[in-house]
């Protein structure tokens, strides 16, 4: 399996080329194109309950599409929904990853469900990260570009909205910032703390910032009552910042 990552950071492509018989799976809605001798069967990772699970705790799709090179080298290019960066990480282990991050990988690699404990009880983020299991390689996608922090026993603060993957041999916890200087490091006044050796995948924009920016610029049932409530209406209307 070869990975390219094209049209990064903003629009970022996943390009995969598979020798023949080679296979990857991926998120439902995530494929762009293929070639022909693309085979796509859609299924359950991990079982009814475990699917079913990773859909309502951590966010993902119920079903994943796996694709496979029949007869011949071939390729097939993916894309996450939002704008943003791609970027391909050799799994060795274990890798927990951010919910809606997951965008593909390597057949061999299990996706399971892994609960945060009290801990991110508090955080909007989601109860639950995605726990990658096995070897081979994935792709992860993020709102923004993509930054990696690589720590060597030292600690690192993010805030929890920017977090994409992290290494499962660092230690992390999820606590509140409070005082004055809580909007100033974090809206929401939770942080994660990342501590240890090991890798770190941030992305440089935060979905819930972003909604939270959104929609108040949202036209109400009474402002769009003038013909403006339509989708090319509100687009305009956040483009010109009104």
């Amino acid at each position: 399996m070869e990975i390219k990552i094209e049209h990064r950071p903003s629009y970022a492509l996943g390009v995969v080329d598979l020798a023949a018989g080679e296979e990857i799976r991926a998120e439902t809605g995530a494929m762009v194109s293929m070639t022909s001798n693309m085979e796509v069967v859609s299924g359950l990772q991990g079982g009814l309950l475990q699917s079913a699970m990773r859909k309502v705790l951590g966010g993902e799709s119920f079903f994943l599409n796996t694709f496979t090179a029949s007869g011949a080298p071939g390729q097939v290019t993916l894309a996450p929904s939002l704008p943003g960066d791609i970027t391909d990480v050799e799994v060795r282990g274990d890798l927990f990853v951010q919910s809606g991050s997951f965008l593909a990988g390597d057949a061999a690699v299990d996706i399971d469900i892994k609960w945060g404990g009290a801990k991110t009880f508090f955080s909007s983020e989601g109860l639950f990260l995605l726990h990658l299991k096995g070897q081979g390689k994935v792709l992860l996608s993020s709102f923004g570009a993509i930054h990696r922090i690589p720590l060597d026993g030292d600690s690192m603060i993010v805030d929890t909205g920017h977090v994409v993957a992290f290494d499962s041999n660092l230690h992390y916890r999820v606590k509140k910032v409070s005082g004055m200087f809580t909007s100033l490091i974090s809206g929401e006044g939770l942080v994660c703390e990342f501590s240890g050796r090991g890798e770190l995948w941030l992305q440089t924009r935060s979905n819930q910032a972003f909604l939270d920016w959104l929609l108040p610029r949202l036209p109400t049932a009474h402002t769009s009552s003038g013909g403006r409530g339509d989708i090319g209406g509100i687009i305009g209307n956040v483009l010109r910042g009104e």
